[in-house]
């Protein structure tokens, strides 16, 4: 049996050291995300473990990079969490015309006051969907780079902070190149996760022809849960218990990558971070009150795939970052148990 087979049968079993607040917390975690799941793949046929990691980075407190080709539901999954929490909401459609301005806010003199006043721009909500973000400037898409890590905005020397929750749930098409902005590396490292929905199976796509050939059944979608009660979740999630073992575990996977002679670029401190906080999320969904390894290899590839740059020879290879890092865990030692 395997350290990690061990580790795995020893501490299946919730603590019971825990006090009742915090267990009822994570209790809530579990009741509400279930039902938030729920609620999503009744418009999102066939794809639970996309539904699965947005939840996950909306727990953990992170933005998500939806990334595939046209037509295949990634605007779709954006709005279907939007719909799903009773929450102030900001739809961006990026445009090579689009300006900092629109995304932060801007002030404005008014002449009643004789003073600048503030007017928000789209950034301020609790979840914000951003349409086609490769296809604005990078001078608008850097106008996200402080508010996806600091969840504030800074005009004009004055520092607004965002509402909590605060999500962005971010699209771009990889394959049509002309007219885009590739989003630079200090972009992408801001997103918690990447995700690619792919085509549907031949089953869940004659679903998706009966559901959404007439009414889209995200009109009659209702709210499953509001921005305190997710605040109050995220907080729980904060909670979840993780070993010093696992801790280290976290940092050498990503020290792995970093190492790596298929790699240019590995993970950086901001994606250990990422990675722990994700695994505290996919741990409570689970039911479970402590991280196990199994959560933190779960969420490793949609957490830091994106982050990683390939050597010539990978890309030669026809090596994707995915498969690099399915390696790299293979080899990284999983930490003993603890008794």
């Amino acid at each position: 049996m395997s350290a990690h087979d061990d580790l795995h049968q020893t501490h299946t079993q919730p603590r019971t050291d825990l006090p009742p607040r915090q267990g009822a917390a994570l209790d809530q975690v579990l009741q509400v995300a279930s039902s938030l799941q729920s609620a999503m793949n009744s418009v999102i046929e066939g794809k639970p473990a996309a539904v699965r990691t947005v939840v996950t980075a909306l727990l953990a407190e992170g933005h998500v990079l939806i990334e595939d080709v046209p037509g295949v539901g990634k605007t779709m999954l954006a709005k279907t969490l939007a719909r799903c929490i009773d929450a102030s909401v900001r739809r961006v459609q990026f445009t090579p015309d689009l300006l900092p301005s629109d995304i932060t806010g801007v002030s404005v003199y008014n002449q009643d006051v004789r003073d600048f006043e503030f007017r928000a721009g789209a950034i301020f909500a609790n979840v914000v969907v951003g349409d086609e973000i490769n296809r604005a400037s990078p001078k608008t898409q850097s106008a996200l780079l402080e508010s996806m890590e600091e969840a504030q905005v800074t005009v004009d020397g004055t520092t607004y902070s965002l509402p909590r929750p605060f999500m962005v749930l971010a699209t771009q098409n990889p394959i049509e190149m002309e007219g885009t902005y590739p989003l630079p590396e200090a972009q992408r490292d801001r997103f918690m996760a990447r995700i690619s929905m792919g085509y549907p199976s031949a089953r869940s796509e004659v679903d998706m022809l009966d559901q959404h050939g007439g009414r889209s059944p995200l009109e009659d979608l209702r709210p499953v849960t509001d921005a305190a009660t997710v605040t109050q979740m995220i907080e729980a999630v904060r909670t979840v218990h993780t070993s010093q073992a696992l801790k280290q575990y976290v940092v050498d996977v990503t020290q792995a990558t970093r190492t790596s002679s298929a790699l240019r670029l590995g993970a950086s401190p901001r994606a250990s971070l990422h990675l722990l906080r994700a695994a505290r999320a996919h741990a409570a969904l689970a039911g479970r009150d402590h991280v196990l390894p199994d959560d933190v290899q779960s969420v490793t590839i949609p957490v830091l795939a994106h982050r990683l740059m390939l050597t010539g020879e990978s890309q030669l290879a026809h090596r994707s970052a995915a498969d690099v890092l399915t390696d790299l865990l293979q080899r990284v030692r999983v930490p003993a148990p603890t008794r």
